[in-house]
C-alpha cells in the first residue's frame, strides 16, 4: 500500500463504477487498433485497418495439413508473397534459396498503403525476380472500381518488360468482421467484376484472382464466372491443392505454407520459370 510522506498510509483510490468500466470497455473496441490495448481482457478484438496479408485468415478458417507438397507438375517454380508484416526482406537470401518471383502488397481498400513497398518491390526487382503486386480487397468500405484505381494509383500498374507481372485481387477472409463482407454471393460477385474490369481497363491486363476454395464456395456460391479470363491463385496449406473453386480447371499459383524459410508465405508456380515470364509479357 503507498503512504503519504508523513508515514501514514494513503487509501486507495474508489473502484471505477461496472456501467463506467464497461463503458470504456466499449469505446475501446470501436477504435481501430484497439487489440494491443485490449489484450488480457478475454474480449475479441479486431485488428488495425491494413495489417491484412495474403493468406491470414487460411489456417484459421481452412486448416493446414502436413508434409511436403505432393501431385505438382513435373516443374514448378518457387515464389514468395510479402507485405508491411514482413518488414524489410532478404532478397538476396531468398534468390540463393531458389525463389524466382515475388508478389508484394501494395494497397488495401482505398486507405492503405504498404509502408515498405520500396525496398520489397525494388528490391526484388534488383536480385533478378520477376514480381508484381497485389491489393488486399475490403469490398465493405468502397466498391470494387474504386479500390481498382486505388490499387493501380498506387504501386498496382503493369508494363510489358518481362519482368512485371499483373496484378492480383487478393479476396479472402475478413480479419476484421463478418467473413463475407456483409454482401450478398450475388453482391460479392458484382463486387469482383467491378475490380476485374475496372483494373483491366486502366492496365490491359486481366488481374490474377487470389482466394482459398472454401471462403470462394461460401461468399461468392462458387461462382464459375471469372475462370476463362483471370488466372487462379490459390491458397491450400497442405500437401496437394485440393479441390480447386469453380470455373478453373488449373491453377497458376498455390500458396501452400505460411510457414517457408526466410520469408513464411511460399507458393508454387505452375511451370517453369519462362512460364512465369510468359504471364509477365501477357
Amino acid at each position: 500500500m503507498p503512504v503519504h510522506r508523513s508515514g501514514t498510509p494513503a487509501r486507495r483510490p474508489r473502484l471505477v463504477a461496472a456501467g463506467t468500466l464497461l463503458a470504456a470497455l466499449a469505446l475501446l473496441l470501436t477504435v481501430p487498433g484497439a487489440a494491443s490495448a485490449a489484450s488480457g481482457t478475454g474480449i475479441a478484438t479486431v485488428p488495425e485497418r491494413g495489417t491484412a496479408r495474403m493468406g491470414q485468415g487460411v489456417i484459421a478458417h481452412d486448416g493446414r495439413g502436413s508434409g511436403s507438397p505432393t501431385g505438382t507438375s513435373a516443374v514448378q517454380t518457387e515464389g514468395v508473397d510479402v507485405s508491411s508484416h514482413q518488414g524489410d526482406v532478404a532478397w538476396s537470401t531468398l534468390w540463393s534459396s531458389g525463389v524466382k518471383w515475388a508478389y508484394v502488397k501494395a494497397t488495401e481498400g482505398t486507405y492503405y498503403k504498404n509502408t515498405h513497398f520500396t525496398q520489397q518491390y525494388t528490391g526484388s526487382y534488383n536480385v533478378g525476380m520477376v514480381r508484381g503486386t497485389y491489393h488486399f480487397a475490403t469490398p465493405d468500405t468502397t466498391g470494387g472500381a474504386a479500390q481498382a484505381n486505388h490499387f493501380v494509383d498506387n504501386g498496382g500498374g503493369w508494363s510489358r518488360d518481362g519482368r512485371t507481372l499483373p496484378g492480383v485481387l487478393d479476396i479472402e477472409w475478413n480479419p476484421y468482421g463478418a467473413q463475407c463482407y456483409g454482401k450478398t454471393r450475388a453482391g460479392m460477385v458484382s463486387w469482383i467484376r467491378d475490380f476485374v474490369n475496372t483494373y483491366k481497363a486502366r492496365t490491359g491486363r486481366d488481374p490474377v484472382i487470389y482466394t482459398a476454395t472454401s471462403w470462394w464456395k461460401d461468399c461468392t456460391g462458387n461462382n464459375a464466372g471469372f475462370g476463362a479470363t483471370n488466372p487462379l491463385w490459390v491458397a491450400r496449406y497442405n500437401s496437394t491443392v485440393g479441390e480447386l473453386p469453380a470455373g478453373w480447371s488449373y491453377y497458376t499459383m498455390w500458396q501452400y505454407t505460411s510457414s517457408g524459410p526466410t520469408v513464411g508465405d511460399h507458393n508454387h508456380f505452375n511451370g517453369a520459370l519462362d512460364r512465369v515470364v510468359a504471364l509477365a509479357n501477357g
